[in-house]
């Protein structure tokens, strides 16, 4: 992969920050899978490819199942995602998308139905982080490559 800019070399207090919430984010109550096809989701929205490719590796190694790697898009057309996990995603999008979608209130209180405050904010960081990570590697030209 050839980047534009060693952006860990060329700020790395900056890229310490976001490093430190990817600690903090692990060890929330978020499934770990779930945390993945988050992240997985939001990356196909940005357009993200090595995101994509390093998210989609990530949670085949969890245990997750080719189908719902491969369906993750079209989520509300499928039975095999939960409805919490269903909330979680359109969260995802909405967030996203937020200039667009806003999160409006029938969403938040669906999202509530099934996460705490705590896992609502959680979710909400775990959102803006992997849309940051999708605008940082995308801005510094990072690219999905073969895995050998």
């Amino acid at each position: 992969m050839k980047q534009r800019i060693d952006y860990y070399k060329t700020a790395p207090d900056g890229m310490k920050h976001l490093l430190e919430m990817e600690k903090y984010l692990s060890k929330t109550e978020i499934h770990k899978n779930l945390r993945e096809l988050i992240k997985i989701r939001a990356s196909q929205i940005n357009g993200c490819a090595f995101c994509l490719n390093l998210h989609s590796s990530d949670v085949r190694k969890l245990g997750e199942t080719e189908q719902r790697i491969y369906c993750i898009s079209a989520w509300r057309e499928c039975d095999f995602y939960t409805n919490a996990e269903k909330v979680a995603l359109e969260l995802t999008e909405s967030i996203t998308l937020i200039s667009d979608l806003k999160v409006p209130e029938d969403l938040y209180a669906r999202v509530r139905d099934y996460y705490d405050e705590k896992e609502y904010v959680d979710l909400v960081l775990l959102i803006t982080q992997i849309n940051s990570w999708n605008r940082v590697s995308i801005s510094m030209g990072n690219f999905a490559s073969s895995q050998k």
